[in-house]
């Protein structure tokens, strides 16, 4: 029995505001109407937002893509032979091979546009906890050196040395630690956070998990901004299914070590993207910087060691302890190690993200990925 050919209509928040959801539906319609099955997979964006929607056929030699694609190209789609591949107007070839994409190197977004964010059996075909394996055999200590050697940087701005913060909060004695994640991505134009956990949102999770492993702490927290209901909808079923296949509770994997996992929503209070006005918040409190130190590594939330990153920084952790520090020391520069994402928006010609090695110069970025600004200026 032949297998189904499999199309992929991005489930992101971009591709929805562009019609993402009524062109699935077209395809839904058009093949059942030609009396053709197909499997319809609602994956992840890969970050071409001025593609989108962009659809993908599974083929032999690959996924090829087509975009932006509208309802009013759907038959037309259909009559091409775009199920096969086909030649078409909107067709971008082989999605791997789009310049936008090769020339990134994705360690972060690995897996996005690739996989149905949703499922948890996706996740684990493509590497998923793998990381968090691994480090379930290794003591805190090595698993904190093991994220100081690779030289990761905290994502959010300050660049601080994640190792440093995380060995800060290992040793610190308390009976309680947490583990709390900045997603209040507050800054016009940025959509990184946002498309991890739309478009990847285990990753995160793993990354929290590792991390309380690491500090000793059985507890953590998803501040996200009150903006991103669609991210909020992905964690709150992600987070479930994880907690119902094991890799969260009360005994992760069998490990009889325990990780809870919960989500808080903000208020849209920018303020609160600073940590310890983040701390506050969680906790119920009117969201104010506090003064430090104490630092929340020392005393945070609840007066307890707490170690704060940002979802991308948390995104790359299990990339880290699946594959090695030494392996992730091959990117980036002496100083700065791994890649960066950044959003492309504005009057730009290609706006979406891209992930490219910390090193390269912003020109690049903008012209040799981005296609330089509109109207050639």
């Amino acid at each position: 029995m032949n297998e189904l050919i499999t199309v992929y209509v991005p489930r992101d928040v971009t591709a929805l505001s562009l019609g993402a959801d009524r062109v699935a539906q077209a395809i839904t319609a058009e093949a059942a109407a030609r009396g053709v099955e197909v499997k319809l997979v609602r994956n992840g964006s890969r970050g071409l937002f001025w593609l989108e929607p962009l659809v993908e056929v599974a083929t032999e030699a690959g996924r090829v893509a087509y975009g932006p694609v509208k309802v009013r190209d759907v038959a037309g789609l259909f009559e091409a032979g775009f199920l096969t591949g086909g030649e078409h107007p909107l067709g971008q070839g082989l999605t791997e091979e789009i310049e936008y994409l090769k020339r990134q190197e994705r360690l972060t977004f690995a897996r996005a546009g690739i996989t149905d964010p949703l499922s948890l059996d996706d996740y684990i075909a493509h590497d998923g906890y793998r990381g968090l394996k691994r480090a379930l055999g290794m003591t805190p200590e090595a698993i904190v050196a093991e994220v100081t050697e690779s030289g990761l940087r905290g994502r959010g701005g300050a660049a601080f040395p994640t190792g440093i913060k995380w060995r800060t909060v290992l040793g610190c004695e308390a009976a309680q630690k947490y583990i709390v994640c900045n997603a209040d991505e507050g800054d016009s134009g940025t959509f990184s956070d946002r498309m991890v956990m739309e478009d990847d949102p285990y990753v995160l999770i793993e990354g929290m998990t590792i991390a309380g492993l690491a500090v000793g702490a059985t507890k953590g927290y998803i501040y996200l901004r009150s903006e991103y209901p669609h991210a909020e909808a992905v964690l709150l079923e992600t987070i479930a299914r994880a907690n119902a296949a094991g890799y969260l509770g009360d005994d992760v994997l069998g490990s009889g070590k325990a990780f809870h996992l919960e989500l808080r929503r903000g208020a849209g209070a920018y303020i609160c993207g600073e940590e310890t006005a983040l701390i506050q918040s969680v906790e119920g409190q009117r969201g104010m910087p506090q003064p430090r130190p104490p630092f929340p590594a020392q005393r945070g939330l609840w007066g307890k060691p707490t170690n704060n990153n940002n979802v991308e920084t948390y995104a790359n952790i299990a990339w880290i302890i699946r594959n090695g520090a030494s392996k992730y020391t091959e990117f980036g520069t002496e100083k700065s190690k791994g890649t960066k994402v950044f959003a492309l928006a504005g009057k730009i010609k290609r706006s979406g993200l891209v992930e490219v090695p910390m090193g390269m110069t912003i020109r690049d970025v903008i012209f040799k990925l981005g296609g330089g600004i509109k109207d050639n200026k």
